[in-house]
Order: C-alpha cells, then structure tokens, then sequence
C-alpha cells in the first residue's frame, strides 16, 4: 500500500499544494490504506462503492469526527480515485455532509493585553504579541526571518501564505518593542527570527507556541479557550471594533474571500449585536404600547 500513498503524495506536489496541504491530505488516505489492508483485505481499486461509504462510517465512529472533517476525509478520497487510481468520481454515491458552522471564541482587548502581559517567558511573549499585533497565523510567525521586519515603514513581509500569494501585514509600535528586546537577548538571529532550540537552520515548530499558550491559560486560572487562531480572530474582530473597513482588514489579514471577514461583523461588540429592532422603534422603549 505505500506505493499508492506515495503515488498520491507525487500527483498533490505535481498540483503545486505546499508541504503542510500534503501532510493534511495524506492524513485519512492512510487511514484508508490501512483499513483495507487490516479489515477489507482488498486493494483500493477494488474497493466498491458500499465499501466506501462503510469506511466512511467507520472511521467517524471510530475517531469521533465532526461532519466537517468528514468532509474533508471525502475531497482526499476523491482526489486518491481521480489521480491515483484514474476512475471516475460519482459525488452520489458519496456526497459532501451538511454541518454546523460555529461562531469562534474572541477575547476582549483588555483579557487579550492581560494575557500577553502577563507571559513570563519572553520568546513565548514575543511570538503571541506579534501575532496577534499583527494578525498572523502561527505558521507566519514561525517562518518569519530577520529581512522581513521591516522598521522604517512599520510593516511586516509575509511570504507564501496560505492563500499562496504575499501580502504586508502591520507592525505595532509595542510589539517591535518587545521583537527588539527578544532579538538581543536571544542571540540576535539573522536568518529564522524564532529558530528551532535544537538549531537556527530550521523555523520553531508550532506546536511550541500552542503548549506554552494553553499554559499560560492555566497559570491564570482561565478556561481553556485560547488557541493560536484566537488571536488572529481578536486582531480582526478588534480591528473591526475600532472602526477599521472590512477590505482593509481583508488585505491585513490576506483573505481570499471578503466573505471570510465578513465574521468579525458578528464576532465585534459593535456589529449586529448593536442593531437596533425596528420593533424597538416604533412604539419606544415601552412594553405597555403594544
């Protein structure tokens, strides 16, 4: 079987995906591969279209998936029958499942400023205050290198993001503070601003910053709400609360789609939840008039 799974890592690297896309979309085709060799006991273009939707069923029973992940199981299984096995694909037969979409957790300006001030660790104080200055996700801060600051025009270069183009994100006057600080302090690095502790040829991982904040969550006595995500979400909901446009927070954040922040019109204080019913107005503040 790992000649179909290397087969589907070549046909994703010839689509031109990055390294991260490759690693996500190699995830449940594994699975899959181990599923017919283990239980099914046949080879994948043997496999029918019941069988299909068998291991569909069983690997959300078996890792408790949401119907959105399931989704995402789908599109790899699409892609693996069309370019692996060159079959054709019947969205029929194995179609895409509705799910709930959810409002994502946003903290205010003054738990967000709490939170960071309150990090002991510079490094891990740093890298959180630079991505959510400048709302970046965590993949961004860990690649950032040194010729990407830049201070004179208080903007930072963000290359190859993940809607594959670059974009300049901005540099808040206290977070270059703090950068500068760490910069001394932890050895003046030229090349990856945040190297790996074992080495400076390899960006940190991002899993170092999501254990230290989760952390940092407990030292505080708060619920476990933050991930790194939170702070890209509380840099676009407060910039919407502070009156910044959508297409200037669209750029800020390098959205494809304006429809991906039109969510920080829910999520801000000052978005729908400041609109008033017009129910509201016709009679006045009285209950009694109706």
């Amino acid at each position: 079987m790992d000649d179909y799974l290397n087969t589907f890592r070549e046909m994703i690297s010839l689509c031109g995906l990055t390294d991260h896309t490759i690693k996500s979309y190699s995830t449940y085709i594994r699975a899959y591969l181990d599923y017919l060799t283990n239980i099914l006991h046949k080879l994948p273009e043997d496999v029918s279209w019941d069988e299909l939707r068998d291991f569909i069923r069983w690997i959300q029973k078996e890792r408790n998936l949401s119907n959105r992940t399931i989704n995402h199981c789908i599109s790899q299984l699409r892609f693996f029958t069309l370019y692996v096995l060159h079959k054709p694909w019947d969205s029929t037969q194995l179609p895409m499942r509705r799910f709930d979409t959810y409002l994502p957790y946003v903290p205010s300006q003054h738990e967000v400023w709490h939170f960071i001030s309150t990090m002991p660790d510079l490094k891990q104080k740093t890298m959180t205050a630079v991505m959510y200055s400048s709302g970046l996700r965590i993949g961004e801060v860990c690649h950032l290198r040194y010729e990407d600051i830049d201070r004179k025009n208080l903007r930072i270069h963000i290359r190859h993001s993940k809607a594959r183009q670059d974009r300049y994100a901005i540099l808040s006057h206290t977070a270059l503070g703090l950068l500068t600080r760490y910069w001394f302090e932890y050895g003046r690095p030229m090349g990856w601003l945040f190297p790996k502790q074992s080495g400076i040829d390899k960006p940190i991982d991002t899993f170092f910053l999501s254990r230290h904040i989760h952390a940092h969550e407990q030292r505080l006595g708060w619920p476990q709400r933050f991930t790194c995500h939170t702070f890209r979400h509380a840099f676009g909901t407060h910039l919407y609360e502070n009156g910044t446009d959508l297409l200037t927070i669209k750029a800020l954040l390098g959205h494809k789609s304006l429809e991906s922040t039109t969510i920080y019109v829910h999520l801000a204080s000052n978005g729908t939840g400041s609109a008033v019913s017009p129910f509201d107005q016709m009679g006045g503040d009285s209950c009694d008039q109706v």
